[in-house]
């Protein structure tokens, strides 16, 4: 009986080598795991996300013309119109926060977009037949409360499933996008009755959650990771550095998106070349973005080149220019914001842990939103006392942006070196 036994163990453990040397091989050929931020991923997951952003920023690129004008065929005078556009900038203050800890804690980052942009396109949907003014601002902030959140989102998404260096040629579809939809609202601007341009805007935001729906899945991230307490975005220095920063050289541009239009315009420049203008400098930062696979820098030295080109843009810009000018000017938009939009991106998604990504690009995203707001509120005093002159104290505060990252960078040292 024993002797029966012992032949029985040699042959299960004759069994049991081969096994184990099977699992040893299928072991082996699996490929490792990224050990970095990045999850790279294919070209299905590049143009899914491609699409998104071009959808998004079509939908932005209607509002622009459009809401205005649907705002003021509802009756809200223009002073009311105003407070009425600021809402976005308010109401993402509190939202993109909260959507950003809930897909960071759940590890929920494509769920939470897909939500968020539906919910964004049943808001706009309800705007459309609300009536009367106090309607029109509940259902405004509420539709906002969701689609401010998704730029930050969609970064935080992309920054997950590419390789750093491959966002910027993704995201120049956004921007391309972003001259189509502007340049075809001006047109079917004239075509479309004011009531019902507010289907325009449904229609481009549907289409953005279309754009959600087919986001490519990522993998997730290990269960630990998210027990992991970490500080929030306010209290880490680096953070904040390069938030502020980045935040002072976008406000920067206040001047420029809210007067640049009415000053060419009294100079005798006519509609097309104004424009044109326009277009040019959106051409230049998505030549940024073509280009910036190719950038052997740091995110912060980004930044830093994005303050310059601001500083100089807006320093040129202080004395009226002759007309000339002007397109070489608007090709610095590709520093100023693109430059300053990939410094930043890039370095905050360094600086965080993969695991509350979306929280540091939605902190990014509020302090920069902030900024602009307070910027945007004292930018028509400037213009109305200054005119031309009040490009230099935006000059100024892109320099002061340039300030605040080089300290970071100095406070940070090698951290930020990527």
């Amino acid at each position: 009986m024993q002797l029966w036994k012992a032949l029985k163990a040699v042959q299960a453990w004759r069994l049991a080598v081969p096994i184990c040397r099977l699992g040893m091989v299928i072991r082996e050929a699996q490929p490792p795991r990224p050990s970095n931020h990045q999850t790279p991923t294919g070209n299905a997951f590049t143009w899914r996300l491609a699409s998104y952003y071009a959808a998004f920023f079509a939908a932005l690129g209607v509002q622009v013309p459009f809401l205005p004008v649907w705002f003021a065929a509802k009756g809200l005078d223009a002073s009311l119109i105003g407070l009425v556009l600021a809402l976005p900038m308010l109401v993402r203050v509190f939202a993109i926060p909260a959507t950003a800890r809930i897909a960071d804690a759940y590890d929920a980052l494509r769920p939470v977009i897909i939500v968020a942009s539906a919910a964004a396109a049943l808001g706009y949907g309800l705007l459309a037949f609300a009536q009367g003014t106090a309607a029109i601002i509940a259902v405004y902030a509420v539709a906002s409360a969701f689609y401010t959140p998704l730029m930050p989102l969609a970064d935080a998404y992309a920054l997950r499933g590419l390789v750093r260096e491959r966002y910027g040629p993704v995201r120049l579809w956004g921007s391309a996008a972003f001259i189509v939809a502007t340049l075809g609202g001006g047109v079917l601007l004239d075509a479309i009755a004011p009531p019902d341009l507010v289907w325009l805007v449904v229609a481009t935001v549907i289409a953005t959650a279309a754009g959600a729906f087919a986001l490519a899945r990522l993998p997730m991230q290990p269960a630990a990771t998210h027990r992991v307490a970490h500080a929030p975005p306010y209290r880490n220095a680096a953070l904040l550095g390069i938030a502020v920063a980045a935040g002072l050289v976008q406000a920067s541009h206040a001047v420029y998106y809210g007067f640049s239009t009415i000053a060419w315009k009294a100079a005798g420049l006519s509609g097309l070349s104004i424009g044109t203008l326009w277009a040019i400098g959106v051409l230049a930062e998505i030549a940024l973005f073509a280009c910036s696979a190719r950038w052997a820098g740091s995110s912060m030295q980004l930044l830093v080149a994005g303050a310059a080109g601001g500083t100089l843009r807006w320093g040129v810009m202080a004395f009226d220019p002759p007309a000339f000018m002007l397109p070489v000017l608007q090709c610095l938009h590709g520093l100023s914001f693109g430059a300053t939009h990939l410094g930043s991106i890039g370095a905050v998604a360094r600086l965080a842990p993969a695991q509350s990504g979306a929280t540091a690009q939605g902190f990014l995203a509020v302090i920069i939103g902030l900024l602009m707001a307070a910027c945007m509120a004292v930018s028509g005093a400037l213009y109305a006392e200054l005119h031309a002159k009040a490009y230099a104290v935006m000059s100024l505060i892109a320099a002061l942006g340039g300030a605040v990252c080089y300290a970071t960078m100095r406070r940070t040292g090698p951290r930020m070196g990527g």
